[in-house]
């Protein structure tokens, strides 16, 4: 029987053990949502960061700017959160307004306190296999992965998609666990073919139910990561679907995630894991 893989209840768990190990720390982790614009998705998105953060004990810095705040105000207000030894995460909050430039703005922010793991020194760490900040998703996936197979070593693992957010470093984290990893998009050849392969399929491509029942291998494990908002069954309403079409592929799957309660409730509580993780390093604490 397949089973349904319950991210939600995993994330709790997660934010539990934090929630326990940040009680017993004289000093608190800070993390700084850094929110600009009034985009209705990221406004709900970081009030629930903010939220989670503090139930789990942790301080939380919220910085609400105006769209039409500029490039150098932006990269000032990062300048003094890289500069205060009560923020440990600062994450900036995408997408900016059009007339910002994101990567400028990531790039001014300290690796150290990087807990979305998007500047370039901690993407290069992961594929050098040093020690750094990971991207949250890709770190959700290879979490729920763990709890189901504690070792993945010689597995074929097939992700579909090459973000920056989440397909390239699921790959280089899917690597570290010994798996056989190859990542597939848009110009692979016969990817139902490819896919038919995988033991460990991930998808992330950000087209709803592109991956069919008969893509998946008989007991395979598949972390859906896509949310796709489209048509729902009644006129004007919508529903939310994954990048894997659930009801045909979770009777071939030996387990796979839903949409929603799947990886997308892991995200958060590892942003959280992220800023307990930086809080250490900046505290030279021990794990």
């Amino acid at each position: 029987m397949t089973r349904i893989i319950d991210g939600k209840a995993f994330a709790a768990q997660l934010r539990e053990t934090i929630a326990a190990e940040v009680a017993g720390l004289a000093k608190k982790p800070g993390l700084a949502v850094v929110l600009v614009g009034e985009d209705p998705a990221s406004k709900v998105y970081v009030a629930n960061k903010a939220r989670q953060t503090v139930e789990v004990g942790m301080v939380s810095f919220e910085h609400r700017l105006p769209a039409q705040t500029t490039q150098s105000e932006l990269e000032a207000l990062v300048a003094r959160l890289n500069a205060d030894p009560e923020v440990h995460g600062i994450l900036v909050q995408l997408p900016l307004p059009k007339h910002l430039n994101a990567e400028q703005v990531i790039a001014a922010i300290s690796p150290e306190k990087d807990v979305d793991g998007l500047t370039v020194v901690n993407a290069g760490r992961l594929v050098a296999g040093l020690e750094g900040l990971v991207p949250c998703t890709p770190l959700g996936c290879i979490l729920l992965l763990e709890s189901l197979i504690p070792d993945m070593t010689g597995l074929n693992a097939v992700v579909i998609g090459r973000s920056h957010l989440v397909g390239k470093p699921v790959a280089q984290m899917l690597l570290q666990k010994n798996c056989t990893v190859t990542v597939a998009h848009s110009k692979t050849r016969d990817l139902p073919g490819l896919c038919r392969t995988a033991d460990i399929l991930v998808a992330a491509v950000g087209r709803p139910e592109m991956v069919k029942g008969e893509w998946v291998k008989p007991g395979a494990v598949v972390i859906d990561v896509g949310i796709n908002r489209v048509a729902g069954r009644e006129p004007g309403k919508t529903k939310l679907v994954g990048d894997v079409d659930f009801a045909a592929a979770a009777p071939v799957a030996g387990a796979i995630t839903p949409v929603p309660g799947g990886v997308g409730p892991m995200t958060i509580a590892c942003l959280l894991r992220n800023t307990l993780t930086a809080f250490k390093r900046l505290e030279n604490l021990h794990n």
